[in-house]
C-alpha cells in the first residue's frame, strides 16, 4: 500500500499515518493477517521518525485494527462486530469516497482541497472551549454540553495554530482571555465570551448549614477548592468545619459520607457517592450559558434540534 505523508500539513504525520492505514484496511488494500512494515522501515521509506511509526502502530492496535506479535512485527487484524469501532461505518464511506474520486482521475492534493473547501462552508455544529488550565479546561467543558446539550471541545491556547481545530466549532473563552485569543483567530470568526459566576449567585437558594455540620469541598482544580474557602468563609462558615479533597490525589472520596454536604463542580458530582447530598457550584454565569443555548438554538441547526 501506498502512502502520501505530508511533512507541511497541519495534521500530525502520526495522524495521517493512522488514518491512511485505517482506509487501507476498510478498503481491502491491506489484508487481513498481513505483515506491516517494520517500524524502521517504514521510517526510513517516508524519512520520518521511527518513535512516530511506533505511536502510530501503538494507536491502531488500541483501536483494535493491528496487533503485535511477539518476535514476528504488526500484522492486520481480523475485524469482528465486537472489535469494529463505533465510526467503522464513516470511515467506509471515506475509504469509498477516496476511490471513487481518485478512479475519475483526482489526485489526492486536490480530493483534501475539495474536501477542506466544503467543510468551510457548512454551519458550526459544536463549541471549543478555549483555556490553558486543563482542569479548568475540564469543568468549563462539562458545564457548556450539560447547558446546551451540544457537542464541546477543549483545547490550549496554542492548539489554535491549527486551523483544523477550529474547522465546524466555535470558540468560546473566559473574559479574561478575549484579547489573547482574539489575535490568534481569524478577524472576522465569532468568538463568544463567558463571565464567570459571582459569589451571590453561586449560594443563591443555598441554605446555610448548621454551625457544627462538616462541609467537603471536592474538585480537581485548586482554584475551585481556593475560590469555595474564600467563598464558604465570607458567608459565615467555620474554617475548621470545612474539608478540602483534591480529587487529583487517591483517597480523596475517604469519610465524604460523614460530611453533612458536599459542595463540587460540574465535572466531579457524577463521581459523588450515592449516599451524599451534593450541590454543584458552577464557574460560568448563568447568563452566558443561556448566551450559549440561544447561539446554538439559532446558529447550529439541526444538530440542536435535542435543546
Amino acid at each position: 500500500m501506498r502512502l502520501w505523508l505530508s511533512k507541511n500539513s497541519d495534521v500530525p504525520i502520526r495522524e495521517q499515518l493512522v488514518t491512511q492505514l485505517i482506509l487501507g484496511i476498510v478498503s481491502n488494500d491491506l489484508k487481513v493477517k498481513q505483515r506491516l512494515p517494520s517500524t524502521r522501515d517504514l521510517a526510513r521509506r517516508y524519512d520520518i521518525h521511527a518513535n512516530t511509526v511506533s505511536a502510530a502502530y501503538r494507536e491502531l492496535a488500541r483501536r483494535g485494527w493491528v496487533e503485535f506479535r511477539k518476535g514476528s512485527g504488526v500484522y492486520v487484524r481480523a475485524q469482528t462486530p465486537e472489535t469494529l469501532e463505533s465510526d467503522f461505518e464513516l470511515e467506509q464511506l471515506i475509504a469509498h469516497f477516496i476511490k471513487s474520486t481518485r478512479a475519475r482521475g483526482y489526485s489526492l492534493a486536490e480530493i483534501q482541497a475539495g474536501v477542506q473547501r466544503s467543510l468551510q462552508v457548512q454551519p458550526p455544529d459544536q463549541f471549543l472551549l478555549v483555556e490553558p488550565d486543563v482542569e479548568l479546561r475540564a469543568i468549563l467543558v462539562s458545564e457548556i454540553a450539560q447547558s446546551t446539550g451540544v457537542r464541546v471541545t477543549g483545547a490550549g491556547r496554542d492548539e489554535l495554530v491549527d486551523s483544523a481545530s477550529l474547522l465546524g466549532a466555535v470558540p468560546v473563552v473566559l473574559f479574561g482571555h478575549f484579547e489573547e485569543i482574539r489575535n490568534c483567530i481569524a478577524p472576522e470568526a465569532d468568538l463568544l465570551v463567558l463571565n464567570s459566576a459571582s459569589v451571590a449567585e453561586a449560594m443563591r437558594g443555598q441554605n446555610r448549614p448548621p454551625a457544627d455540620a462538616l462541609v467537603a469541598i471536592v474538585s480537581r482544580w485548586p482554584e475551585f477548592l481556593r475560590w469555595s474557602r474564600t467563598m464558604l468563609v465570607a458567608a459565615g462558615l467555620d474554617g475548621d468545619a470545612l474539608s478540602f479533597r483534591d480529587a487529583r490525589e487517591s483517597g480523596w472520596e475517604k469519610g465524604l459520607r460523614s460530611a453533612s454536604f458536599v459542595i463540587t463542580d460540574s465535572l466531579m458530582a457524577p463521581c459523588m457517592p450515592a449516599t451524599c447530598e451534593v450541590r454543584v457550584f458552577r464557574v460560568i454565569a448563568d447568563t452566558s450559558l443561556k448566551e450559549l443555548r440561544d447561539y446554538a438554538e439559532r446558529f447550529f441547526g439541526e444538530s440542536c434540534s435535542n435543546l
